[in-house]
């Protein structure tokens, strides 16, 4: 099961609506049907209901977004774990509201000393 199937399984899932899913993964509908029924097949079976009036999920499909979506918040919270606390180096201070001043960069509002 490829991880881009996945994805583009969890954002039509989500959205229940193809065209919505792929304007926000910004991929064309036709590439995120594609991937869809790729990964129906790599399955074995149907994620969606595609005889009903509107798009609506299988209970495979459910299963499977439940799966999706528990998988995807705990990758998340390890990965949260994972990135160092901040702190440690100090940050350049910027002033009253204004650039800090760059060593060998031109001052702004002054001429260039001709030589």
């Amino acid at each position: 099961m490829d991880t881009t199937q996945l994805r583009h399984f969890v954002a039509a899932a989500e959205y229940l609506h193809f065209a919505h899913a792929a304007k926000s993964l910004d991929v064309p509908r036709s590439a995120l049907i594609a991937s869809v029924k790729k990964l129906e097949t790599d399955l074995g079976y149907p994620l969606f209901d595609y005889d009903a009036p509107t798009t609506t999920l299988t209970d495979a499909g459910s299963a499977l977004l439940a799966q999706a979506v528990h998988e995807r918040t705990r990758s998340a919270a390890a990965a949260k774990a994972a990135t160092p606390k901040p702190g440690g180096k100090a940050s350049a201070s910027k002033g009253k509201g204004r650039t800090p001043a760059v060593k060998g960069a031109p001052r702004v509002g002054k001429r260039r000393q001709s030589r």
